[in-house]
């Protein structure tokens, strides 16, 4: 039971780093969406990258759906329905603290907002 008992807290730990990490991107975006626009570009094109709701290069509607999701896995975490499953517990502290590291990668190096479903996709939870 011991190696059990430090799972908890180091899932609860890289949750709260995965969401760390995704709240300071959805307040520093601006760096990310110029990466994916021309050397010379207008604002409305620029709003078409941040907002606009339709293709899934968008920005803001990745970071959202992101938060949405921590919303319901934190609520599960909470609550104690998956809180001392060792293998959920193992297989979300890898997702979590690898997307946390690439994240930071895809911040502070400025890629692209298409890259941000790649390391989405790889980086979720199959359950």
């Amino acid at each position: 039971m011991g190696r059990v008992s430090g799972l908890v807290p180091s899932r609860f730990l890289t949750l709260l780093a995965h969401l760390v990490v995704v709240i300071t991107l959805f307040w520093s975006r601006d760096s990310n969406i110029q990466a994916c626009l021309p050397l010379r570009f207008t604002p409305e094109e620029y709003d078409k990258q941040d907002v606009h709701p339709l293709p899934l290069c968008r920005l803001v509607a990745a970071l959202s759906v992101t938060l949405g999701l921590f919303a319901v896995e934190l609520a599960g975490f909470l609550s104690g329905v998956s809180m001392f499953n060792s293998t959920q517990s193992l297989i979300s502290i890898g997702a979590h603290c690898s997307a946390s590291v690439a994240l930071s990668f895809f911040m502070f190096e400025r890629w692209e907002c298409t890259t941000y479903w790649y390391i989405f996709v790889f980086c979720r939870k199959p359950f």
